[in-house]
């Protein structure tokens, strides 16, 4: 009885593994097919995991299911609208007038260092940077009905990714033998940090970066005060760097021209009030979900992901050095406990010496027999 017991064990597990070994394969051949909309899977897959407490929450209030996954998706709707729309406004309406920015710059900068003046030449920068940013507003007017349909399957898959969470969430575990499980649901957790950090405290400090940029670029007269403040504000997902990377090229343009009075404005108040207060003031409040993911693998989670796998990757890159991260935390874990690197050290060179010693002893002389 036992081992037809044990028999029907077997047979479950292994019919188990070769369900998961076909949907897997399926799942290869979908996503070749759908490799044209995979960027637009992938980013909806990830903001319904965001989303998912906040169903649940909803559902915990009195909403119905259906009702309440609706109105999560209003509510990525919503934020994808305000991370998106800004950007594409600026760059279908108002290129001409960044077109005309650039070009106004001068072609030649005179910069005067211990006595010498040295002329660097712009021109051809300049050049390559109208042509580029030409490109791009010619490229998405081209694309705009292909974002439009883009945008349309995210919220449908959104909708459905709310919907039928937890059905998702059973298949994905189902193939996982239990005691691995822990692992699976580490890797889950930290996961939701990831995300958690990517979309609501990045979306938050660039909100609150543009509602400090737009004032103060106005204030000192910028004309394109709107079109910098929203490009300040995209520049807060760029790790580290920032917005520093708008203000400093405004504050060497400026001190290359002479004005060291608007270059020292907008060198101090950019950087500290554009640059440095959004996050002091932002970041804190939200970071208490946050994955913790330091600075600098987060940067390069964002600079690998982009260039390897596009606008995408800005989520997809931190996402896998973060689980990459608690994969290796977990191992850690099993095999040293709570030992430090310094205690592992120590007890490694302390067995060493005392397999030297005992080696040494049994390869000693052998005593004279009487």
């Amino acid at each position: 009885m036992t081992g037809t017991a044990t028999e029907g064990d077997r047979s479950s597990r292994k019919r188990r593994y070769v369900l998961a070994g076909v949907v897997v394969a399926l799942g290869v051949v979908t996503g070749g097919i759908l490799l044209e909309v995979l960027g637009t899977i992938l980013f909806a897959l990830t903001v319904a995991y965001v989303l998912m407490p906040v169903q649940g929450w909803l559902v915990r209030r009195g909403l119905s299911e259906w009702t309440a996954a609706l109105a999560a998706t209003v509510i990525g709707f919503a934020s994808a609208t305000a991370v998106f729309a800004p950007i594409v406004v600026t760059l279908y309406f108002r290129i001409e007038d960044v077109v005309e920015t650039v070009e106004s710059l001068p072609r030649e900068l005179s910069i005067t260092a211990l006595g010498a003046t040295y002329t660097v030449e712009a021109g051809e920068v300049q050049s390559m940077a109208v042509d580029y940013l030409s490109d791009v507003a010619t490229t998405l007017a081209l694309s705009l009905p292909v974002l439009a349909i883009k945008f349309a399957l995210f919220l449908v898959l959104l909708f459905g990714l709310l919907l039928k969470g937890d059905e998702a969430g059973r298949a994905a575990v189902a193939p996982i033998p239990h005691d691995y499980r822990s692992i699976v649901y580490a890797l889950a957790t930290r996961a939701r940090e990831t995300l958690y950090a990517i979309y609501v405290l990045q979306v938050a400090t660039s909100i609150a970066t543009f509602a400090v940029a737009y004032p103060l670029f106005w204030l000192l007269g910028y004309e394109a005060s709107l079109t910098l403040a929203i490009v300040a504000a995209v520049l807060q997902f760029v790790p580290i760097i920032g917005p520093s990377l708008l203000i400093a090229p405004i504050a060497l343009y400026h001190a290359a021209t002479g004005d060291i009075a608007a270059a020292t404005s907008i060198g101090v108040l950019g950087l500290v009030l554009v640059g440095w207060l959004p996050d002091v003031v932002v970041r804190p409040r939200l970071a208490r979900r946050s994955a913790g993911l330091s600075g600098s693998l987060y940067f390069v989670g964002f600079t690998g992901g982009l260039f390897t796998l596009g606008p995408i990757g800005v989520v997809v890159g931190p996402l896998l050095v973060a689980v990459f991260v608690e994969a290796v935390d977990l191992l850690a874990d099993e095999v040293n406990t709570d030992a430090t690197f310094s205690e592992i050290i120590e007890a490694d060179l302390e067995s060493d010496a005392e397999d030297t010693e005992t080696t040494f002893e049994e390869s000693g002389p052998p005593t004279a027999d009487d």
